[in-house]
């Protein structure tokens, strides 16, 4: 097992939460994002999407965070990330993929890249539309949350599960952006609850090797 990685990437934050909470340690090599290494020959062969993460098993690629999440709670099930009943599994998935596929692609490096390069947006700009589809995003969730009694200490209950590992990647990097989380205390509680999890808080960009 060999996990390509790189601190800041949110997508790579959730897949090593889910490796922390499986007692996973695979073999890592770290790709730099800022200095445009995810688009070098030799990694682009392994991944041609030229993102982070990518796990590798043998001959077999994995890409994609949620795909590899699910990967290693089927292969590796206790403890398990999803509930076993199908109308929680679908909550818990509904909650994570909101912020997966509707908040997080819209403010990752690339995009912000693309705002203050080719469409010449300003920094000021580019934080405009940073906090802007964070808090519709957050405002959402937060009712979703808040007014769900499924909701406990943490997403969905009081055992971690698929939901929690796509929120913590999400806020701290709304945090790193300045963006008052505090305004969604129920976002906040649980940040504050996984966080304080070993498997969860060593998972933070500034643990990782190559933050340095």
């Amino acid at each position: 097992m060999h996990f390509y990685d790189y601190f800041r990437s949110s997508a790579a934050y959730r897949c090593r939460i889910a490796l922390n909470l499986k007692g996973l340690d695979p073999e890592r090599t770290f790709v730099n994002l800022r200095t445009g290494e995810v688009r070098s020959a030799w990694y682009t062969e392994i991944n041609p999407q030229q993102l982070v993460p990518s796990l590798v098993l043998g001959e077999d690629v994995l890409t994609q965070s949620m795909a590899i999440i699910e990967y290693l709670d089927e292969q590796h099930p206790e403890p398990p990330l999803l509930p076993k009943d199908g109308l929680e599994r679908a909550r818990v998935r509904a909650l994570a993929q909101s912020i997966a596929c509707d908040i997080h692609p819209l403010n990752n490096l690339r995009v912000l890249n693309y705002l203050t390069g080719d469409m010449g947006l300003s920094e000021d700009k580019k934080l405009e539309w940073y906090h802007h589809w964070i808090e519709v995003g957050f405002t959402a969730l937060e009712t979703q949350l808040a007014g769900d009694p499924q909701t406990g200490t943490y997403c969905h209950g009081d055992t971690v599960g698929l939901a929690d590992i796509c929120l913590a990647p999400q806020v701290f990097n709304a945090r790193r952006f300045e963006v008052d989380v505090d305004r969604y205390p129920t976002i906040a509680r649980i940040d504050a609850a996984i966080n304080a999890l070993d498997a969860f808080a060593d998972a933070q960009p500034g643990r990782q090797p190559d933050a340095a």
